[in-house]
C-alpha cells in the first residue's frame, strides 16, 4: 500500500473518530444542526476526492516519465555524476525503477533521470 493511501485511510479514521466523539458529547438540548453536520460530511468527501485525485496524478506522472524514459533506450546521453561532479556520456541500455524513481542503465551504470544533461541521436 502506498503512503498516500495510508495517509488517506488515517485521515478518514481520524475524521470519523472526531465525528463520533462530537456526536457523543453534544448537548442534547442543542444538538448539532443538520446543516453543520452535512457541511462537515461534504468537506470530508471533498478532501477524500482530492486525495484520490492526487494519487491518480502521481500514477499518471510516473507512467509518463516511464514512457519518456523508454524512448531514450538506445540513445546516447550525457549525464552528471554526483560523487565527483563530472560529466559522462554513454548509450542507454534500459530503464529501471529504483526505490520508486526512474533510473537509466547507461553502459552498466545506473543514472537517475534527473542527472541527464543532454540526449544525442
Amino acid at each position: 500500500m502506498n503512503t498516500a493511501a495510508v495517509t488517506s485511510q488515517e485521515s478518514r479514521d481520524q475524521f470519523l473518530h472526531l465525528l463520533v466523539t462530537q456526536l457523543r458529547h453534544q448537548d442534547p438540548i442543542e444538538p448539532v444542526k443538520q446543516e453543520n453536520f452535512l457541511q462537515q460530511l461534504a468537506q470530508f468527501s471533498t478532501l477524500e476526492g482530492i486525495e484520490n485525485l492526487n494519487v491518480r496524478f502521481d500514477d499518471m506522472l510516473r507512467l509518463q516519465q516511464f514512457t519518456q524514459g523508454a524512448s531514450l533506450i538506445g540513445a546516447s546521453v550525457s549525464y552528471n555524476i554526483e560523487e565527483d561532479q563530472t560529466h559522462q556520456q554513454g548509450r542507454v541500455e534500459s530503464l529501471n525503477l529504483e526505490n520508486g524513481r526512474l533510473a537509466l542503465l547507461v553502459e552498466g551504470r545506473s543514472v537517475p533521470l534527473e542527472a541527464l544533461r543532454s540526449v544525442f541521436a
